[in-house]
């Protein structure tokens, strides 16, 4: 991870970003007349970027837009930060200064943040060298506005971020379920959480039929974890409880994805690393608030005993499934851990899973499908997390009419609609399983991306964590 430091005065032989408003003066750099003619030129036709080469350094300065809203701003500087780092990486520059005049320091954090993100690169498995190789070493920041606290906190997220992006972009012939347990443990034991592992007799025993069944098709065992965040100082007594969805590899089962829609399946388990992620970051923030982290986990495969469509499965909680399709196998095991959570008598529970292809062809790859069964000032803060940290939700409607898709002749429910409103009928199933308040985020569309998109960069996004850190410490504002 890239070195921060905090300087009080600009440096004559470092490169230089200047952050600035378009009438923000320039008093901190020196300029040769050339090169003040060629800025005043850029600045008059309204270059919001513009690149100083001195020979000696390189000038970089970005012109911040104040006539658009604050969230779209920052937005735009994490999306210029990171488009700036393929400059750095031509020029091979690895320490910049970072300078900010707009006296607001939300637009330093938003750059640096842009620069973090944006250098996030999977080459574990590259046998060569590559120019990817390169990194930017150091970043030395002046700005008198910033709270040194908040770029700690910055980082500490930025590397939960990536250690969730490892996750979902190491191959399915590694991560299994016992190769994700192991990380798990490894991540809780470093930060300071708990962490309870339950095996397949133990699975057995508390009856977790939905899980049990998806793993039938399996050849490795299935697992569910537990973990707990609870700082001495939490303000809440009652957890909030995170769970996610923690499909290995997801084939369909019986019910076979054709081959165009299974080479990005190794991340249906990006629910589970957005879990992961997050108590991560909490817990290195040390943010005072109580969570409970829930991950049931299996592969889907069609193996020679795969669940098949017209079983029966008999759920956690007492109920029978009638399993229809087997490549709807996600809402089986999340049934399982919301109704393992009621005993935790949660404040909230939030679930989070790449659950539906109905959720991505609604909304695509920009935005997670939310449903919420809260109050509204809970949903709003929310909102205002996913605007915040620009990983944005669109709410889709809970009413009961969708439920009659899923009622059955022979067991309690069916496990699958029919082909119209799939991500509505996902989350009316679910929501059988819960009593309590709920949050379900079906991030199909953003979890993972086939071309780079400029900080998100290629392939698992860890969409969720900077997401549901940001509300779950914005709700520890809140009274309890």
């Amino acid at each position: 991870m890239t070195q921060i430091d905090k300087i009080t005065s600009i440096l004559p032989d470092v490169h230089l970003v200047f952050l600035m408003n378009e009438h923000s003066e320039i008093e901190q750099v020196s300029l040769t007349k050339t090169e003040q003619t060629y800025f005043q030129q850029q600045i008059k036709s309204k270059q919001r970027s513009i690149n100083i080469n001195a020979f000696y350094r390189w000038m970089f300065f970005r012109v911040i837009e104040s006539d658009i809203e604050k969230n779209e701003i920052k937005e735009k500087i994490r999306r210029e930060a990171a488009s700036l780092l393929n400059i750095l990486k031509e020029q091979r520059i690895s320490t910049i200064q970072l300078i900010n005049v707009t006296n607001n320091a939300q637009h330093t954090l938003a750059f640096i943040e842009g620069l973090l993100l944006g250098q996030y690169s999977f080459t574990k498995y590259l046998t060569q060298k590559q120019e990817s190789a390169w990194m930017l070493q150091k970043i030395m920041v002046y700005d008198e506005n910033i709270e040194w606290g908040s770029i700690n906190e910055l980082k500490n997220i930025s590397e939960a971020v990536y250690f969730s992006r490892d996750l979902i972009n190491e191959p399915p012939n590694t991560l299994n379920t016992i190769y994700l347990a192991e990380q798990a443990k490894k991540m809780a034991n470093e930060n300071g959480i708990e962490i309870k592992v339950f095996d397949k007799k133990e699975i057995e025993a508390m009856g977790m039929g939905g899980l049990l069944a998806v793993n039938r098709g399996s050849v490795d065992p299935p697992i569910f974890m537990h973990l707990t965040y609870k700082p001495q100082n939490a303000r809440n007594t009652q957890p909030f409880v995170f769970v996610g969805k923690g499909i290995t590899f997801d084939s369909g089962g019986l019910n076979l994805k054709p081959g165009d829609s299974m080479d990005g399946m190794k991340s249906d388990m990006s629910g589970a690393a957005a879990v992961l992620g997050c108590l991560m970051a909490l817990a290195k923030n040390q943010v005072p608030v109580y969570v409970i982290g829930l991950i049931p986990s299996t592969d889907n495969r069609p193996g020679f005993n795969a669940f098949a469509p017209g079983d029966i499965i008999r759920m956690m909680d007492g109920s029978t499934v009638e399993m229809l399709n087997s490549d709807a196998e996600g809402r089986m095991i999340l049934a399982d851990a919301l109704h393992f959570a009621k005993q935790f008598e949660p404040k909230l529970v939030v679930d989070i899973a790449t659950l539906t292809g109905s959720a991505s062809a609604a909304v695509g790859r920009n935005a997670t499908v939310a449903f919420a069964k809260t109050n509204e000032k809970t949903y709003e803060i929310l909102e205002q997390s996913a605007f915040n940290t620009w990983e944005r939700i669109v709410r889709f409607p809970l009413w009961d009419d969708y439920a009659e898709m899923l009622k059955s002749e022979i067991a309690d429910c069916k496990n699958i609609g029919n082909r119209h409103a799939g991500a509505i009928t996902a989350a009316k199933f679910l929501e059988r399983f819960t009593q309590y308040p709920w949050i379900h985020l079906d991030i199909a569309g953003p979890a993972f991306l086939d071309k780079k998109d400029s900080y998100r960069g290629v392939g698992g996004t860890a969409v969720g964590v900077r997401l549901v850190y940001d509300f779950f410490k914005k709700m520890m504002s809140e009274s309890f």
